[in-house]
């Protein structure tokens, strides 16, 4: 039980610093963004 919970710890370890390394490093878009919806758009 003790060894199925150290696993468990230890891959959810590795996939957040996966998560993180493979989101480092880029740069939020400068163009685009919120825009109004036509009434046709919302249904």
């Amino acid at each position: 039980m003790v060894r199925r919970a150290a696993v468990a710890v230890v891959t959810a370890i590795a996939v957040a610093a996966a998560i993180r390394l493979r989101g480092r490093g880029g740069v939020a878009p400068q163009t685009g963004g919120w825009r109004e919806l036509r009434d046709d758009e919302l249904a």
